[in-house]
């Protein structure tokens, strides 16, 4: 057993200096590719395109671009991160959280909020997680609460009982408890905060989870003991790497999310260090912080901009640092998984009450005290979602300029008087640039993500040639799928925007597929549009339709992509040949501290 003399090499507040330049240096790299990519369209473009239409576009491609080019950079600060086998924090090769952990002080509650969900998947992944918690000696300094805001009597009462069960089962007593609230005030926050007043005056620390959440004993242990040995630090976040759904479309995404999620994870710690973000579960939380500082406020006015806050875990980080604390992400210590959607519909759903959330934070973003990095994730947090409609913008305003070219012709004298016509230009060494530098910025992080893979753990996910033919059919998968989302994500900013507000029902879970007439009704306006970029295109300008192709034939496919990516048997059928593994579900892989993975199937 470590001696707490050893709490130097767990400390994190250590590492909270030297971020300067670390910022600097990507900023600076996101600058200038942001500026390459804008003066290799403006030069494209040329003096033929009108003024006003070419400032619109430049202005609305600065900003997307800008948005890639901080995910590129983030992705090859991870590659050379992992390549070179060093800590994101530390720079060296080992890291705070590593080793042989100290004994544990203080006591930690795991807290499992829930809202009718099904009680024995929640509970198979409670068990689970406790079992892996046990093994490793230390569960005496943790209890579980079930925390539930269900409103369905008979879900409640099979809560009830499953816990009984459970606690009979584990041998766990009275350090599984589980509460219901009788009114559902605050949501998930005001969840928290009930028990906080209640309970919080017990414990140290307490680690979050969503109702799909399950974590590793080792990982657990290990973040009580950082936060033990971190006095300034008040949240740590690990990297949730999703699991356990069979379809098809799950599959591809939590394939996609275990191999190039944990690269972007390792840039962002680089340089996000102690003012890093939070993203509402399996993360440990400094309680008494938490209840004096992270209280969400009630926004004036009415839903969908105001009222109360459905997306707290930014606010809670960003109130966290505010008050002095430092909030820390590590993605090198792995054990944290959770689930995803199971289809495309569900996918969009989900973030049609995230996207009502992140634009809320539009109204905290000028709070006073704010840390300047905390208004830059409640900034980001935005524009993950304003960049669909960005790139929508982008893509009718190029259309717009070329149909203009086509139909109306060049304008050889502007409205100035002139002795001498201005020539058409066609600057195809700068369209090439911006395309070779486009296709840098979206595929080369995979492609280093795949080069670590197979010079690493490439048979824990089916072997090398199975690593190449998933990664690729993944890729194309994912361009499908990019304005399908971009789409939906555009109509739910425009629907919040024009004051359509939305609840937060518990979330589908489960394999569910997807029926014909569901995907039809869902995706027809996709289908509408695409057809009509082709009508309009092919006619007006069929030499433009080429480049448009991959976003029209993502459109024109979207019913099929839905319905046969939603199928649980194409799923199983993947696997079997060995595509989209990841190494949790590999044979003697699939275990948590020698405790069996869930299935929920």
């Amino acid at each position: 057993m470590a001696d707490r003399s050893d709490d130097l090499l767990w400390n994190l507040d250590r590492h909270a200096t030297g971020t300067c330049w670390r910022r600097v240096a990507l900023f600076a790299a996101v600058s200038m590719t942001a500026v390459g990519g804008v003066h290799l369209l403006a030069m494209a473009l040329g003096p033929q395109v009108p003024l006003g239409l070419a400032i619109a576009l430049l202005t609305v491609f600065a900003l997307s671009f800008s948005w890639i080019s901080l995910s590129f950079w983030a992705g090859i600060l991870g590659f050379l991160l992992k390549a070179l086998q060093l800590h994101p924090l530390s720079l060296t090769r080992h890291g705070p959280g590593e080793g042989e952990i100290p004994q544990l002080r203080g006591r930690t509650a795991i807290l499992v909020p829930v809202y009718n969900e099904k009680p024995d998947e929640v509970l198979a992944r409670l068990a689970t997680t406790w079992r892996s918690l046990e093994a490793t000696g230390r569960g005496r300094a943790f209890s579980l609460f079930v925390l539930s805001d269900t409103t369905v009597d008979s879900i409640a009462a099979e809560e009830e009982k499953g816990i009984e069960t459970l606690r009979q089962r584990l041998g766990i007593g009275d350090r599984l408890n589980w509460r219901r609230r009788a009114a559902n005030k605050g949501r998930k926050a005001g969840n928290i905060a009930d028990w906080l007043d209640s309970h919080g005056h017990r414990f140290d620390h307490m680690i979050v989870f969503d109702a799909d959440s399950v974590m590793s004993g080792d990982t657990i242990v290990r973040l009580a003991a950082l936060m033990e040995a971190s006095p300034r630090t008040g949240i740590i976040q690990t990297h949730a790497e999703p699991m356990g759904r069979e379809t098809l479309f799950a599959r591809v995404l939590q394939f996609s999310a275990s191999v190039y999620g944990g690269m972007l994870a390792m840039g962002h710690a680089f340089w996000q260090k102690g003012e890093a973000n939070y993203f509402g579960h399996n993360a440990i939380i400094r309680v008494s912080v938490f209840s004096d500082h992270c209280r969400l406020p009630v926004l004036s006015g009415h839903a969908p901009l105001g009222g109360e806050i459905l997306s707290h875990d930014f606010v809670e980080a960003a109130f966290m640092r505010r008050a002095g604390w430092f909030v820390w992400s590590l993605p090198t210590l792995g054990g944290s998984y959770e689930e995803l959607p199971s289809n495309v519909v569900d996918y969009a759903v989900r973030d049609r009450r995230w996207i009502q959330g992140n634009l809320q934070h539009a109204r905290l973003l000028g709070r006073r005290g704010l840390h300047w990095m905390s208004r830059l994730h409640l900034a980001m947090g935005i524009m993950g979602y304003l960049a669909s409609p960005l790139w929508l913008g982008s893509l009718l305003l190029s259309a717009t300029i070329v149909l203009e070219h086509e139909i109306v012709g060049p304008s050889y004298f502007g409205s100035a008087p002139s002795l001498f016509p201005n020539w058409p230009q066609y600057n195809t060494g700068h369209v090439h640039g911006l395309l070779v530098l486009t296709a840098a910025l979206l595929f080369l992080p995979k492609l280093l993500a795949l080069v670590l893979r197979l010079g690493g753990s490439s048979h824990v996910q089916g072997g090398r040639l199975a690593m190449m033919a998933s990664v690729f059919l993944e890729t194309i998968f994912s361009m499908l799928l990019a304005p399908v989302m971009m789409l939906f994500h555009s109509m739910f900013v425009l629907e919040v925007l024009m004051g359509r507000a939305v609840g937060w029902p518990p979330q589908p879970r489960g394999d569910r597929g997807m029926e014909w007439d569901t995907a039809l009704e869902r995706h027809l306006g996709q289908i509408a549009l695409g057809a009509a970029a082709v009508l309009v295109l092919g006619n007006w300008a069929p030499a433009f339709l080429p480049w448009l192709l991959p976003v029209v034939a993502g459109l024109l496919l979207a019913p099929p992509l839905a319905v046969y990516s939603s199928r649980r048997e194409l799923g199983v059928a993947a696997r079997r040949w060995r595509l989209f593994l990841t190494p949790e579900e590999r044979p003697g892989e699939a275990t948590l501290n020698g405790g069996a993975l869930p299935s929920t199937a």
